[in-house]
């Protein structure tokens, strides 16, 4: 990773350096956080933020379900990302902001222990690289399954949650893969280890539901806006794991891993083993809006003052400009 130079950390910018917690804060033993990831990109030297407030909303959903009330509105919390991604003189950057249970004593229960904030913005590539987003990637279904809905609140992005990321990518890396698929507890498919999944037959794009136990990705929702834009039929239903082998086209959505076509699963070569019409539709028309070839006009942009010359940054056709 590549170290920037500031943190904002509990409503203060700091130095990267000195953004540090007690090895005894309640998040570090059980897992009491709750996290997103943004990201900006360069449009004529600025950084354009994606949505900023449709994260920052999740944010405060992830942390109600834990029952850990922000001492920030999101008005600030927004203001903080601009804040920091400014500061650190970012036009393109990954973004991660951090609400966790500090420091006071230690046990289960967390009502003493404070409430944290973190934001943090770094320059990162594509999940899964350049030659990925063209060319595409091969995945493995897991042996881990996604969380039952009954222990662990998969629509929240809590920092515990994420244990069963780890153990799924790290599972997919030996043997040979990308990233790992999982199911849920009934058997269907549910996501990767950090993306949404979308699936493309006779024409019809098909998504796991929110019923699955998967992240509603903001991504995801973007690329279902497009697709209804574009005319094709959008089914979020339930998706058998053989159903992925004869699919025509595949591809998974996050900030992280963008948009990321599929070429195999367990070994089976999807469609024509490179990325179908509709993933590379759906991908040019997601780019050409994040760089500024195209209109914002869904409003997912969010400009941040220029980190040279301090001037505000000129929104975009449709852009929501967020206070």
């Amino acid at each position: 990773m590549q170290e920037a130079k500031t943190i904002w950390f509990n409503g203060s910018l700091i130095p990267w350096k000195d953004a540090n917690v007690h090895v005894l804060s309640h998040a570090m033993h059980y897992g009491s956080g709750a996290f997103e990831g943004m990201r900006a990109y360069e449009i004529d030297g600025r950084a354009a933020i994606v949505g900023l407030k449709a994260h920052v909303q999740r944010l405060f959903d992830s942390c109600r379900v834990l029952y850990m009330d922000l001492p920030f509105s999101p008005e600030e919390v927004r203001a903080a990302v601009r804040d920091t991604v400014q500061s650190n003189g970012h036009t393109s950057c990954y973004i991660r902001p951090l609400a966790y249970r500090g420091y006071a004593e230690l046990g289960v229960m967390p009502d003493n222990c404070p409430v944290e904030l973190a934001i943090a913005s770094f320059t990162w590539d594509s999940l899964h690289g350049k030659d990925g987003l063209e060319n595409g990637v091969d995945v493995g279904v897991s042996s881990w399954r996604r969380m039952a809905p009954d222990t662990h609140p998969a629509m929240a992005k809590i920092t515990g949650n994420y244990v069963n990321s780890m153990l799924v990518v790290m599972e997919a890396k030996r043997h040979g893969y990308s990233e790992g698929i999982m199911l849920d507890t009934a058997g269907y498919v549910s996501e990767g280890s950090g993306e949404n999944l979308f699936f493309v037959k006779d024409g019809v794009v098909l998504t796991p539901a929110l019923g699955n136990s998967i992240l509603p990705g903001i991504t995801r929702g973007y690329v279902i806006d497009l697709c209804k834009e574009f005319g094709l039929e959008v089914r979020e239903t339930r998706i058998l794991r053989e159903m992925m082998y004869s699919c025509d086209e595949m591809f998974m959505t996050g900030t992280a891993a963008e948009i990321t076509p599929v070429r195999s699963v367990d070994r089976h070569t999807i469609g024509g083993g490179q990325p179908g019409s509709i993933t590379k539709r759906l991908q040019e028309e997601y780019f050409d809006i994040l760089h500024g070839r195209k209109s914002d006009r869904h409003g997912w942009l969010t400009f941040v003052e220029n980190p040279q010359t301090g001037e505000a940054s000129a929104v975009s056709a449709g852009a929501g400009q967020e206070g």
